[in-house]
């Protein structure tokens, strides 16, 4: 054997990882199976609402043809149009109210020097553990019982309060214990230096908070916005209890009620409908992907 075919000493010898070892193999095979799993359900949903009542009955995956006037036919069978400015009028207001008010919080826990801030903290953390359904009962005689409002007196008696209301709507889901907390993380990542800094010259402590502190977390405000959007665009549990006019209900609302009698349930157009439903959720995930995936990366458990 000559010297020329071996490895000079000292010479390092690299191997490439090979790309197709049993485990990696078997990752690609569990996350191809659970992409189909979560994909199916909305690829059978899309291609419904494109067939026709006896391709429905038949259930054939494919259409015989794509009756695009599916979704025109849908939005003339329900007030969907209504539904859809309901739930972007709820989306918004509570995403506008949520960003003011648990960024304050989470400031506040995070930066301001305010006594029993541990305690608060511990206090929001508790609150996460809280499932909603526990609280729908009291939230409700609460929502009813807001004074001077919808027929109340002072004490809240007589009246109906913020039901069946676009306040009763908005305010009480907006002030989320998750938001808070994740809104009290990012400002925990930043330097301290720069509130007492601020101090020293003066500046107002609602001042350093809206200045100097919040534009700095604008990854975080676009994560807690994605999440309050979707949320309030799929809710359906509060609505269903306070709201009793059609003209109050939002989107998922209203595709519920436009479904309740199973033997009349036009399956195209149901499906049609909710197809729109999500086409502004994918948009919105799509547009704020990079911001929303860099915000909860910068999500870490710290103090």
């Amino acid at each position: 054997m000559t010297s020329a075919a071996l490895p000079s000493a000292g010479t390092t010898v690299s191997r490439r990882p090979s790309s197709f070892r049993p485990g990696r193999i078997a990752l690609y095979v569990v996350l191809i199976v659970g992409a189909l799993l979560m994909i199916t359900p909305f690829l059978w949903m899309l291609l419904t609402s494109f067939k026709s009542d006896l391709e429905v009955q038949q259930f054939n995956w494919l259409p015989g043809e794509l009756r695009w006037h599916n979704f025109v036919e849908a939005m003339n069978t329900a007030p969907f149009l209504r539904y859809f400015r309901n739930s972007l009028f709820i989306a918004v207001g509570e995403t506008a109210f949520t960003l003011v008010v648990c960024t304050m919080a989470g400031y506040a826990l995070a930066k301001a020097p305010i006594r029993g801030g541990k305690s608060l903290l511990n206090y929001f953390i508790i609150l996460l553990l809280v499932p909603f359904q526990i609280i729908l009962v009291p939230l409700f005689m609460i929502v009813k019982s807001i004074p001077l409002f919808g027929g109340n007196n002072i004490l809240g008696h007589g009246g109906i309060g913020w039901l069946n209301s676009w306040w009763g709507l908005i305010i009480p889901l907006g002030a989320a214990p998750l938001f808070t907390f994740l809104a009290r993380q990012f400002y925990v990542s930043l330097p301290d230096e720069l509130a007492q800094a601020a101090r020293v010259d003066g500046l107002s402590e609602f001042g350093i908070f809206l200045r100097i502190m919040t534009p700095l977390i604008k990854p975080a405000l676009i994560t807690i916005a994605v999440f309050q959007i979707e949320a309030a665009w799929n809710g359906f549990l509060w609505p269903l209890m306070i709201t009793t006019s059609d003209e109050m209900r939002p989107l998922q609302l209203g595709l519920a009620i436009f479904s309740q009698n199973p033997a009349e349930i036009q399956w195209p157009y149901l499906m049609a409908g909710t197809a729109l439903a999500t086409l502004p959720m994918i948009v919105l995930f799509v547009f704020a992907q990079k911001r929303f995936v860099e915000g909860m990366a910068n999500v870490g458990i710290k103090g």
